[in-house]
């Protein structure tokens, strides 16, 4: 596959992204999971390093969750744009609850491997502390928290592809999970390299717009130095999340279109191949 075939479902993807009711209702959803998220990082607020990590990962995991329910309404929503089909959000979600909840719980197999990630990186600084031989086993186990962390860094990775891979499956097929996991398998067998240059595509956007708003998160930290009780602080990142939401949130609305353009190519071309 060459560019050119990209093109067009690009192009699609992108034209109905801007669409004003959709991107009311993401941003909502999005501002509610920013809400969890500053709730956890004001939690997260002066507690020691393990206690930290977890309150970092968490909440990532858990949007994951909400993010493949608004993925599935989303698609939905995209594929009667394309089938020129007049619906109504409303009724959309009525035949879609079941579903969208459902799916809900694709995230939960990520948030417990994470919590058990979690336990044993806590193992770890139990040893440590021990009197006498606490830097002992800081230095020869000093493997052990980087395999920790970088396991929690691809459970990440799982959460990101799963919205790509398995959130298209689910909303035009449904919740079959065998079903899920054999087309996904499948797709990844048939064609990795054009499957890797679709997520890549979808999400560009995101990264575009995520690095230059977290840049100026960056930069806004530099200028607000009379912040410096958690009350303050916390408000501070709400009122920088709206900001936040808001401007990802045609990034989030594109890379779903384009999610479930990549999964209907993807389906022709392994039909035309078998």
């Amino acid at each position: 596959m060459d560019t050119l075939t990209f093109s067009p479902i690009f192009n699609r993807a992108l034209a109905l992204t801007f669409v004003k009711k959709k991107l009311l209702m993401v941003f909502a959803l999005l501002a509610l999971s920013g809400l969890l998220v500053v709730f956890f990082r004001g939690l997260a607020w002066n507690a020691g390093d393990w206690v930290q990590l977890s309150l970092t990962f968490l909440p990532i995991f858990l949007c994951s969750g909400i993010l493949i329910s608004v993925g599935i309404l989303l698609i939905r929503i995209y594929h009667n744009e394309i089938k020129h089909r007049s619906d109504s959000y409303r009724n959309i979600v009525s035949k879609s609850w079941e579903i969208i909840i459902g799916a809900s719980y694709f995230a939960i197999p990520i948030i417990l491997t994470y919590l058990l990630l979690w336990m044993l990186l806590g193992i770890f600084v139990l040893l440590k502390e021990i009197p006498l031989v606490g830097d002992f086993f800081s230095v020869i186990l000093s493997f052990a928290p980087f395999l920790i962390n970088l396991g929690a860094l691809l459970l990440c990775l799982v959460s990101l592809l799963m919205l790509f891979f398995v959130t298209p499956i689910i909303a035009l097929k449904g919740m079959d999970r065998g079903l899920v996991f054999q087309v996904v398998v499948r797709r990844l067998e048939k064609d990795p390299f054009t499957n890797m240059v679709l997520v890549l595509i979808a999400l560009l956007p995101l990264l575009f717009i995520l690095s230059l708003l977290i840049l100026s998160a960056i930069l806004t930290d530099t200028i607000c130095m009379d912040c410096q009780t958690l009350p303050q602080i916390v408000l501070k990142w709400f009122f920088i999340m709206v900001p936040f939401t808001a401007f990802l949130t045609p990034a989030i609305v594109f890379f779903f279109n384009f999610a479930a353009e990549a999964h209907v190519l993807m389906q022709k071309k392994n039909t035309v191949v078998t």
